[in-house]
């Protein structure tokens, strides 16, 4: 049976829809595999939606360890980053020994994690984008989609590498976002353009312009079965990890990421019905 690691900082109730979709998929049998541990950069205390979390694993027998960033060694933090990441993530793997991992997954996971980690095991992130689109935050990519006039985006889990700000692609899914109920958005954008600029629209709207809110919306709906149906692949033996490269289930190694957007639309199809 496979078994990953959950890290997460537990900012807020996304964090925990996702560690609850994914418990969901491994009780009813989707992911054959479990959740060894879950590990939070927030200690007791520290935050409301990171306490509930703890709780809910806690309530479903799964191992909490917890260390928090913000408390661990400040001085260092402000004088050496790098320095501070190597030092927190060593006393993170300390506490983490002896619990049988083959994988961790970063769920809302808010630090850079050290190249130890990296070298220790797997580790795969979510990423509001398609391979190769924009990086960053979900809200500066869906900026730059919107100024680049994108047609589509997508969803992606990729591996975390210690060389790489965001390594490659392991699965992923894309939806358009033109066409149909997209053009007036669309259109409303353009107008709205013309007035203010791109900035002026940032500035003006925050997160709020309708195109913006729709492109989010479409994106969230994805997020939690692409990591359901991306741990169920590895667990089945769909796609393995070795050295930070991507292999199928007969041992070949693959040149590119894993597609899983039939898949995706599938369940939400499923969900809306």
């Amino acid at each position: 049976m496979s078994s990953f690691g959950w890290w997460t900082t537990g900012r807020d109730q996304a964090a925990i829809d996702l560690f609850e979709g994914v418990c969901n998929a491994i009780a009813d049998r989707t992911i054959p595999g479990k959740i060894s541990y879950l590990f939070s950069s927030r200690g007791p205390g520290e935050g409301e939606f990171s306490d509930r979390l703890t709780e809910m694993a806690r309530g479903l027998g799964i191992q909490v360890v917890s260390l928090s960033a913000m408390q661990f060694r400040p001085e260092l933090r402000k004088e050496d980053r790098e320095l501070w990441r190597q030092a927190y993530h060593s006393k993170v793997l300390d506490r983490l020994k002896g619990i049988p991992t083959q994988m961790v997954v970063l769920a809302g996971y808010m630090w850079v994690v050290s190249p130890e980690v990296c070298r220790k095991f797997p580790i795969i992130n979510l990423h509001p984008a398609l391979p190769g689109g924009p990086t960053g935050t979900w809200q500066e990519v869906i900026w730059q989609l919107l100024d680049r006039r994108a047609d589509e985006t997508g969803v992606m889990m990729h591996l975390v590498t210690p060389e790489l700000d965001r390594g490659p692609a392991v699965t992923y899914c894309r939806f358009s976002i033109k066409g149909g109920s997209w053009d007036p958005l669309w259109r409303q954008f353009e107008d709205d353009l013309q007035g203010l600029g791109i900035e002026g629209i940032e500035r003006s709207f925050v997160e709020s312009h309708p195109l913006f809110l729709s492109i989010r919306r479409e994106g969230v709906k994805r997020e939690i079965p692409i990591i359901i149906h991306t741990l169920r692949s590895i667990a089945i033996g769909e796609i393995s990890i070795r050295d930070f490269e991507l292999y199928d289930k007969e041992g070949n190694r693959l040149t590119g990421p894993y597609d899983l957007t039939g898949a995706i639309e599938e369940s939400i199809m499923v969900t809306t019905a």
